[in-house]
């Protein structure tokens, strides 16, 4: 038969091409591929081309034609070995038409080329980039932490300030005196019970002496290997949180995350054993574990957090709270949809959406069905918070220790330094043209409700007013220059500052309004639980509501990021030339006393 003559000629044309160099390295191009009518070594009419069809069966019915169809012409593999191949047949289209030539039957040539190498990912590469970026940061930053903790300890030996209370109670638990405790310390014991978690191992290890591993520079060490967990944390916080926005690069991460490590006040107490570090630790820990929906852990933490600060029951409170305010989203925008509105009310200021939210919020949670199903979720938290109000009635208050110094009080202007605070901190996202002109624009439309607020401000600028002894007592705090410079040198200050108040709460909430109106909600009833029943003006306690919010605003642009980290290193270096260099005496002391947050 015709057709046998046809596949012995291609057998041997392939068995050839193995021993013979390629038509590629002359120029040409052999095609090896059949059609019913030419002969195999013949070219095909020009203007056609081959496509690969399935064999097709005969119509039912129809007589079986003689001679058979041809049987497909089997091709060679790259090991020499006859394999199947697929059936071709001739097209009379022109070479330019569409999905003509697509499917041609692979050359000899190519058949036995080895397998090509797998293709280039990019999402893979920039995964390992932003890998070793961040390696290279969190490195980074704790070298050049080891280097200032070295220069800071060098000149600063001894304990100072609120260290004073802190390393004698350490050192006495290093030695198991667990019964001993100093009336002047007003926190709970987690700092002390944490350090000699880590710290006793080295005895054991190493044989090391007990005041060698409780020295003063072991314990604020400890804090320095906090402050890379707290790196660490605020890198995952970041991914967890913006994970659906995929327009955020791996280095805005990266420099977000390096940027809010710097934050000065949170920065600058990673070199003295202060609880600020580890309370800023197991916090972010317990918010990360709710993100991720492990609510027992999370509440595990929170308590954590708590044998560091007592104030910290507030951000256990906001991460059920979140829990909650993401449910109620939920059911809002159901709500919505039945009302057939288009999306989910965010923050715009308006009074009537605030009433028909704070309607919905009663009718939801006055349902029992919708009761059980928040307690469900949320009773670990709950069980927390039992725990907190007990040790309060045992305790017959928050505070442990030494009473008289922090007294709780309706300090309203709290909220307002605050929002001070974290405008300065935050001012390339917060004091941008735009957010200024949508300001005024706002001030314009909404000018009585404005007027009112103003009213209602210097109202409660006058009467809950509140100063600290230590305010006014202790010249080593920057607060005590800000209040004495500024606040107590005239009285009218004070009023001046109310319209920067309101931009600046006005501000801050418009930088959140991507999250819903029930977080916006308990992050701001945390936010005035955490600050205001406070007497003394202290940054310290301003570091958890403003690393919150700084966390769940929009990761922004490059320029506002090396602006912010632009003002955080020049603070930092002030800050830290302050406290080593620019030293001074009190008139009855011989003590070396420096300038500090």
């Amino acid at each position: 038969m015709l057709w046998q003559g046809q596949r012995e000629k291609l057998y041997v044309l392939q068995l050839l091409s193995h021993f013979t160099p390629s038509a590629s390295q002359h120029g040409t191009r052999r095609d090896t591929q059949s059609c019913t009518g030419p002969s195999p070594l013949q070219a095909p009419p020009a203007g056609t081309c081959l496509r690969h069809h399935p064999p097709r069966s005969a119509p039912e019915g129809a007589a079986q034609s003689s001679p058979p169809a041809q049987a497909p012409l089997p091709r060679l593999s790259a090991s020499g070995s006859a394999a199947p191949s697929p059936h071709v047949c001739q097209s009379d289209r022109p070479a330019s038409s569409s999905a003509c030539c697509e499917q041609s039957l692979p050359s000899p040539e190519t058949q036995a080329r080895p397998p090509p190498r797998a293709p280039f990912r990019p999402a893979r590469a920039m995964e390992r980039s932003e890998a070793y970026g961040f390696s290279a940061a969190i490195s980074g930053a704790f070298l050049l932490s080891c280097l200032l903790f070295s220069a800071l300890n060098r000149e600063q030996r001894a304990p100072y300030m609120d260290e004073a209370f802190h390393v004698p109670q350490a050192q006495a638990y290093c030695e198991g005196l667990f019964q001993q405790w100093d009336p002047m310390i007003t926190t709970l014991p987690g700092l002390y019970l944490m350090s000699v978690g880590i710290v006793k191992p080295a005895v054991w290890l190493f044989g090391w002496s007990g005041s060698v591993v409780c020295s003063t520079g072991m314990l604020r060490f400890i804090n320095l290997l906090f402050s890379v967990g707290n790196f660490y944390l605020l890198y995952l916080l970041l991914c967890k949180i913006h994970h659906k926005n995929k327009t955020v690069s791996g280095f805005q991460r990266i420099l977000s995350t390096l940027t809010l490590a710097m934050f000065p006040t949170l920065y600058f107490f990673t070199f003295l054993y202060y609880t600020d570090t580890g309370s800023v630790f197991f916090t972010l820990f317990a918010y990360l574990m709710c993100l991720y929906g492990n609510h027992k852990t999370s509440a595990l933490l929170g308590f954590c957090g708590f044998m560091f600060r007592q104030t910290n029951i507030i951000w256990t409170i906001f991460c059920g709270g979140s829990v909650v305010a993401q449910k109620l989203s939920e059911a809002w925008k159901t709500e919505l949809q039945k009302k057939k509105e288009e999306r989910i009310s965010a923050m715009k200021g308006s009074f009537s959406e605030l009433i028909k939210v704070l309607q919905f919020l009663t009718e939801y949670i006055m349902s029992f069905k919708n009761l059980v199903t928040l307690i469900v979720l949320t009773w670990p938290y709950i069980l927390l918070v039992i725990l907190f109000f007990a040790f309060v009635v045992i305790n017959g208050g928050i505070v442990v220790g030494d009473r008289s110094s922090h007294e709780a009080c309706f300090h309203i202007p709290q909220l307002f330094y605050f929002f001070s605070f974290t405008l300065f901190f935050s001012f390339p996202h917060l004091m941008t043209p735009n957010k200024i002109g949508n300001f005024l624009r706002s001030v314009r439309k909404h000018l009585i409700q404005y007027s009112i607020l103003i009213a209602i401000s210097l109202f409660l600028v006058w009467k809950f007013t509140y100063v600290h002894k230590y305010l006014i007592g202790d010249n080593r705090h920057y607060t005590f220059y800000v209040w004495r410079k500024v606040f107590q040198r005239y009285d009218l200050v004070k009023y001046i500052f109310v319209p920067v108040y309101i931009f600046a709460g006005w501000s801050l909430a418009d930088s959140l309004k991507s999250k819903s109106i029930f977080w916006n909600l308990i992050y701001f009833v945390c936010v005035f639980a955490v600050t205001v029943p406070q007497k003394l003006l202290e940054f310290r306690y301003f570091i958890l509501p403003f690393l919150i919010y700084r966390l769940n605003i929009p990761v922004p642009p490059l320029s506002r990021l090396l602006l912010e980290l632009t003002l955080y290193v020049v603070v930092n270096a002030v800050t830290f030339h302050l406290f080593l260099n620019k030293t001074f005496q009190w008139p009855n002391s011989e003590e070396i006393q420096r300038f500090m947050w």
